[in-house]
Formats: C-alpha cells, sequence, structure tokens
C-alpha cells in the first residue's frame, strides 16, 4: 500500500526516464507545437494591426495583404524570439512542457540567454538538424552537439540530469 509520501506526479512507467535525454517523436511533437504557436501569434498579430487600421480609418479600411515572405519572416522572426524567452527564463516552451521536456546546457542547468538566442537561430535556420537524435544512445541533434545542450524529459524539474 502507498502512502502520500509516495505518491508521484510521474506515472510508475516514465519514472526511468526522469531526466534522461528525448527522442525524436517527443521532441517532434513539442516543435509542432510551437510552431503552432507562434502561427497563432502571428495570425493574432495580423488581426490585430487590421484592427487598429480600422478603428483609425473605418470609411476607407481594407484587409492589408498578406505576403508570403514578409509573413514568413516574421513567423520566423516570432519563433525565435518565443524560443529563446523560453529556454533561457525556465528551460521550457509550451511545447515542452505539455511533453514533460525542458532544455538543459552540459551541466543540466538553464541555458544563458546568449545559447539560448544561438540555439533558437539554429534550430529555425536548420530544423533537419532534429533528425540526427533518431540515431544513437545519447538522443543529441545538431544543435545539441555545436552547442553542448540535452533535452531532457523532466516531470519533476530540479531532479538531476542523467548522463
Amino acid at each position: 500500500m502507498r502512502t502520500d509520501a509516495h505518491v508521484s506526479i510521474v506515472p510508475r512507467e516514465a519514472e526511468p526516464y526522469q531526466g534522461g535525454r528525448a527522442g525524436l517523436v517527443t521532441r517532434s511533437i513539442a516543435a509542432i507545437i510551437d510552431a503552432l504557436v507562434a502561427a497563432v501569434v502571428l495570425i493574432a498579430g495580423y488581426v490585430g494591426v487590421n484592427g487598429l487600421r480600422f478603428l483609425i480609418d473605418p470609411r476607407h479600411f481594407q484587409f492589408s495583404e498578406a505576403s508570403p515572405l514578409p509573413g514568413i519572416t516574421t513567423g520566423l522572426l516570432i519563433l525565435v524570439v518565443y524560443l529563446t524567452a523560453a529556454w533561457s527564463i525556465s528551460g521550457r516552451t509550451y511545447g515542452c512542457q505539455l511533453m514533460a521536456l525542458r532544455v538543459v546546457d552540459h551541466r543540466g542547468r538553464l541555458l544563458r540567454p546568449v545559447v539560448a538566442l544561438l540555439r533558437a537561430l539554429f534550430y529555425v535556420v536548420f530544423p533537419l538538424g532534429l533528425l540526427l537524435c533518431a540515431g544513437g544512445r545519447q538522443h543529441r541533434s545538431v544543435q545539441d552537439l555545436v552547442l553542448r545542450t540535452s533535452v531532457i524529459y523532466d516531470w519533476l524539474p530540479g531532479q538531476p540530469m542523467r548522463r
């Protein structure tokens, strides 16, 4: 019989993975969720700008044309800012939070802002680097290898990273 002192939020089957490096599938799901967050922010910004234009001049209002190149550039910029802020503040984006992941440095600590920015730029410019984590036991992407970072399973923040 388990007492309240032994109750854990981590499912029993997941306990062996706590602090271990996350694999391709989990990281890809988190990345898709984060891309959706950036897309929602981009769309909200577009609607907000057009709403403001409508309030300023309702008689001559027309929706602004959504050009692909500026839209994609703005979306990628939003993603870089979002990733940098999340990784340097808590180590988690919204996608990481849902998938119980945390991005840490080689010592298991939060990323410094400069490292988080470099990782976010690398992540956005070279997303195929994530595929490297499919092979090997280390589950490290190109970004992880270059910047000495890791993405770990972290249901219980504060637990040490497994080597």
